[in-house]
């Protein structure tokens, strides 16, 4: 077992990691920008080492510099959590030419399943449902067009280098075409550095749903069922649940089984997830493959009884995991709740927190890293707090949600809370009638 880890991350899920490590007995080492001077995870971790300014490229996606904070540290391991470098494949590499064990998969790994036309051939070549599109990257958008024509629109026009909603555009007729291919490409360009191109056929008002999957060095494998994230703005997720309202256990059986297979395909080594679209027939489609722990990774641990970050740092140590799948045992629902004006168009709203009061009782849990006189920094993510709530019942999740979010009190910013009140009591929502264009109808009602 490791005797020191890095995080390089911050907020609430490095303060998640150092949680972990201290109830296995291994020392921590916090990285922050100037910016996180009073971030928890800074406060907690048993060392702390500034890297550099606010912006992210001179602090947290910094190679040179957390590497050399490793050594200095003596950390024999780096936990990435998620975005940042969590799904770089040259800091995995650069990790391991200097003997500190990336705890995540290997730098090829990441490479087949971060380049999404290297997945989908992979995925294709190992008989998992990829959605109808081209086999490889396009060459110009000349054949983007006869490709769009041969699929039938509409399409989704998808940068290979792509994440969190960027570099993509739905193309409805061929008319659309030039403007949204120039688009999308200067979007990814600016985004990945990589404006290259592929092509999907778009499935109309699908469902997201993903399979979480652990692997360990021995080529073992096992799913941990499904999440929904159905509940989208701007291919941004607002909350997500499980087990999903849409699965059957028949459709969960086929599901897991697939993604173990997607998985085995790359020789899969760490936690992750298989993402899928899901089709109003239950029909599934291969998406892409996150290589990383998962923000909403809460509530598979909730309906589990699994730690996940224990369970990648024990894969990353080279210990086997469990030779079973597990089943959710009760349902758990989590409200990502951002500092973001809900009633001006989600808007950023970074600040100081004035007041706060965070809920609590049976089947509550709150993942965050702010405290009353905490300033929100404007140079990262707006999530600020995870809450989950669990019951027996999806009705009861609900109702227990619910009540807890009329308990949080965050003064000084404006949060999505409002939002997931009134999503709490909408009736499609509840009755588990939604898809991923749940957001386009859902009107948001302003409060006195």
């Amino acid at each position: 077992m490791f005797n020191k880890i890095l995080i390089a991350n911050r907020g609430e899920i490095a303060l998640r990691i150092i949680r972990t490590c201290k109830e296995m007995g291994i020392k921590t080492v916090a990285v922050y920008s100037t910016a996180d001077k009073d971030s928890l995870h800074v406060k907690f971790a048993d060392e702390a080492v500034c890297i550099g300014p606010a912006p992210s490229a001179q602090s947290y996606l910094n190679i040179a510099t957390i590497i050399s904070v490793a050594e200095i540290t003596n950390a024999d391991a780096i936990h990435p959590g998620y975005g940042f470098l969590s799904e770089n494949s040259k800091f995995a590499r650069i990790c391991a030419e200097h003997n500190i064990k990336f705890i995540g998969p290997t730098e090829d790994q990441i490479n087949k399943m971060g380049d999404k036309a290297t997945a989908r051939k992979t995925m294709t070549e190992n008989n998992v449902p990829v959605t109808p599109g081209t086999q490889g990257l396009l060459e110009s958008m000349e054949q983007g067009m006869q490709e769009a024509k041969r699929i039938g629109y509409p399409v989704m026009l998808k940068a290979t280098a792509g994440g969190g909603g960027k570099g993509m555009r739905i193309i409805r007729s061929e008319s659309e075409f030039e403007h949204l291919w120039n688009a999308a490409r200067q979007e990814a360009a600016a985004s990945f550095a990589n404006d290259a191109m592929y092509l999907e056929k778009y499935i109309e008002e699908p469902h997201h749903i993903e399979i979480q999957i652990a692997g360990d060095q021995y080529g073992n494998v096992c799913h941990l069922s499904e999440r929904d994230c159905s509940i989208q703005r701007r291919n941004q997720k607002l909350l997500e649940e499980t087990p999903s309202p849409f699965m059957t256990e028949e459709l969960r059986h086929r599901m897991g089984e697939t993604a173990i297979r997607a998985a085995k395909a790359i020789k899969y080594e760490g936690v992750g997830t298989v993402e899928f679209l899901v089709d109003k027939n239950r029909n599934f489609y291969f998406m892409e493959m996150n290589t990383r722990i998962q923000v909403e990774h809460g509530i598979t641990e909730e309906v589990t009884n699994l730690d996940l970050i224990k369970e990648q740092i024990k894969i990353a140590a080279g210990m086997k995991i469990a030779s079973r799948n597990y089943y959710p045992q009760a349902h758990a629902i989590e409200c990502r709740i951002n500092a973001e004006d809900p009633f001006n168009n989600f808007r950023p709203c970074p600040g100081k927190i004035t007041a706060l009061h965070l809920p609590g009782g049976n089947g509550i849990r709150v993942d965050t890293h702010i405290y009353t006189g905490y300033t929100i920094p404007s140079n990262y993510d707006s999530m600020i707090v995870k809450l989950v709530a669990v019951a027996q019942t999806r009705t009861e999740a609900i109702d227990k949600m619910r009540r807890a979010l009329e308990e949080l009190v965050i003064e000084g910013v404006k949060t999505t809370a409002p939002f997931h009140l009134q999503l709490m009591n909408d009736t499609r929502f509840r009755e588990g009638n939604y898809t991923t264009k749940f957001m386009e109808d859902f009107q948001l009602q302003e409060v006195n």
